[in-house]
């Protein structure tokens, strides 16, 4: 029989109920729900923001600042490497504007694009892409990780073998994302739509900016040897984008996509191939509310020293079945035609034959007209790399096409010395990048970083772990980053010098940093601390009990869902709901932002303009 001296349990939760109701509301400031806010994980604060327009405004004052999510899992299980990654990267408050995944090719593409596609919403644009090799941050333990999948001679291992997964998921405010394709025909196998590919990117940034030439690009094409020929479509990219716009990315590669925009999704279309997809940054025109602007930094890093005399080429035979282009050559100056074996001879004893021809390349110097539509054409000079294949008594054997008769080349080889001193130049870079931009009246933030590095410059190539992240990683420790290693890796950045060079496939890497830039001020908007928050009440009887609802809110509350559910049904829509229950209600993936109506953003090769500093 029970006590009646002894409240019942009911009775009992019912006062808590009203004491958190009564009190603890009353208590809910700004400053106070904007710390709560911010200790979050992603999907409890996506609903948080959707409770009122107050918290939606205060939600929006703990993402007022860009940020970078990135893990890594080297999980065999699919599942259980989206889950380690996905769980990691919506650890804190972030509204996804785009999202990228790199995996190994023993995962299949469409299972992570579902995997993935299911936990970010709708309208974030995602590029899921295989990759020979991964870096960043194990989601588990915060190792640093380069996971490069190729072996010792640069081959790729065992599709069994090659295992994980590195996401990539950015929140941009001030910028507006978007994936935009490069389309072939299936009914015109071999002409990829490249100008519409461009007309496109500007299309978009006009759109949103009210200019034609976008922030960024990270660029990504599609392995298809005989069908895409990625090297003239990035000599248009790089003729038609300004100096000002980075790009960045994986020449060859597999990949899903989605676009914010469903009119531009084309993945799976029976009418046309995907050849390429750009993710583009433009900057957002009705974001009125920015307080800086986000801008990008390329540091770039080769890995070849230049061989021998500088060769033209006399004859040329193009082979469209291996997609490889057979030539004789002669030394600059010289009249005598040289065949393959004597060319790969005179090159074997300068090495002293320390250099396997998987190692070589010949760089080819190119002039080019290009245009887009009816502009008027104008003449372009970039430098294109070639794997060597070998030599007979007949031809030089290279991969890939576009060389003609008449173009000047010269050789190159990698060089794990060559490739370490370049790197200690990139890490200087980055040093007199973060000095440079502190020393200026201007808040300064790096929030992020992306490598593109080329497969084979892991710890077999350098004797060493971890080389290609330590710039970043020495310069910005703690910052999230992480990276790939590519079948040729695309990287641009302006130089003072006139000509526009290309370093295609030859053991380069590419350093692409986010940061965020305004002006400093007097005074910076500081978050209220919970400890503080309690103090900053004047002085009362309560004061006290102020503070211990405050500790209450901040911790699991003992409440049922069955005993929450009464407060939300007897609530209005606008009001502002307990906080208690955000810490006993399960909230779904982050679906439930309405980005548009609360201001979120939609969201081959090294490439360079400036001679190779070799």
């Amino acid at each position: 029989m029970d006590d009646p001296s002894r409240p019942s349990s009911s009775s009992s939760s019912r006062n808590d109920t009203k004491m958190v109701k009564t009190t603890g509301f009353f208590l809910l400031t700004d400053d106070l729900l904007h710390n709560i806010l911010a200790r979050l994980p992603a999907p409890s604060f996506a609903s948080a923001a959707c409770v009122s327009k107050s918290w939606n405004r205060v939600s929006s004052q703990v993402l007022s600042r860009p940020k970078l999510a990135s893990a890594l899992s080297l999980d065999p299980s699919p599942q259980v490497a989206v889950r380690e990654v996905i769980d990691k990267v919506l650890t804190d408050p972030i509204r996804p504007d785009f999202a990228i995944a790199s995996v190994g090719s023993g995962f299949r593409l469409y299972d992570i694009f579902k995997l993935i596609s299911k936990k970010l919403g709708t309208k974030t644009p995602i590029i899921i892409s295989t990759a020979n090799g991964i870096i960043g941050r194990d989601a588990l333990t915060d190792e640093l990780k380069e996971w490069d999948l190729s072996d010792d001679d640069g081959s790729i291992t065992s599709v069994d073998e090659n295992f994980g997964i590195v996401l990539t998921v950015g929140f941009v405010p001030g910028l507006k994302v978007d994936v935009i394709p490069l389309l072939r025909s299936t009914k015109e196998l071999r002409d990829a739509l490249v100008e519409k590919f461009v007309m496109d990117i500007r299309d978009y940034t006009d759109s949103v900016s009210g200019c034609k030439s976008p922030v960024g690009i990270i660029l990504f094409g599609m392995a298809q040897e005989g069908l895409v020929n990625m090297k003239p479509i990035l000599n248009i990219l790089d003729y038609a984008m300004p100096e000002e716009t980075v790009i960045v990315g994986d020449e060859r590669g597999r990949f899903l996509y989605r676009t914010a925009n469903e009119s531009r999704n084309f993945c799976g279309s029976a009418k046309f191939f995907t050849d390429a997809v750009a993710l583009t940054f433009a900057r957002d025109r009705n974001n009125t509310h920015a307080i800086g602007n986000i801008q990008f930094h390329v540091a770039l890093s080769n890995g070849v020293s230049a061989i021998g005399p500088t060769y033209r080429a006399a004859s040329i035979r193009v082979n469209c079945l291996d997609h490889s282009t057979w030539l004789t050559a002669k030394i600059e100056g010289q009249r005598a035609i040289l065949d393959g074996q004597r060319i790969m001879n005179d090159i074997n004893v300068t090495l002293e034959d320390h250099v396997d021809s998987s190692d070589l390349y010949i760089g080819v110097t190119k002039r080019r007209n290009c245009s887009i539509g009816s502009e008027r054409p104008r003449i372009i000079t970039f430098l294109s790399f070639y794997g060597i294949v070998g030599g007979d008594e007949e031809y030089l054997y290279v991969n890939g096409l576009g060389i003609r008769t008449g173009n000047r080349f010269q050789f190159y080889g990698s060089d794990p010395d060559t490739a370490l001193n370049s790197i200690g130049r990139v890490s200087l870079d980055l040093k007199n990048f973060k000095f440079n931009e502190s020393t200026k009246n201007i808040s300064h933030e790096v929030f992020g970083g992306f490598i593109f590095s080329c497969y084979g410059r892991g710890d077999t190539f350098f004797t060493q772990e971890d080389v290609d992240s330590s710039p970043f990683v020495k310069n910005f420790p703690g910052v999230p980053f992480a990276g790939i290693f590519c079948g040729g890796e695309i990287g641009r950045s302006s130089s003072s010098l006139t000509e526009e060079v290309a370093i295609e496939d030859a053991k380069d890497s590419a350093a692409f940093v986010f940061h965020f830039r305004r002006r400093r001020r007097r005074t910076e908007d500081t978050p209220v601390c919970v400890h503080d928050a309690g103090s900053n009440f004047t002085t009362s009887p309560l004061k006290e009990e102020r503070k211990v609802v405050i500790n209450r809110l901040l911790q699991p509350q003992p409440e049922s869902h069955a005993q929450l559910e009464p407060q939300l049904e007897s609530q209005s829509p606008l009001e502002p709901q307990p906080l208690a229950i955000l810490n006993e209600v399960e909230v779904g993936p982050l679906v439930c932002i309405d980005q548009t109506k609360f201001g979120s953003s939609h969201g081959s090769t090294l490439r360079k303009r400036g001679v190779p500093p070799i």
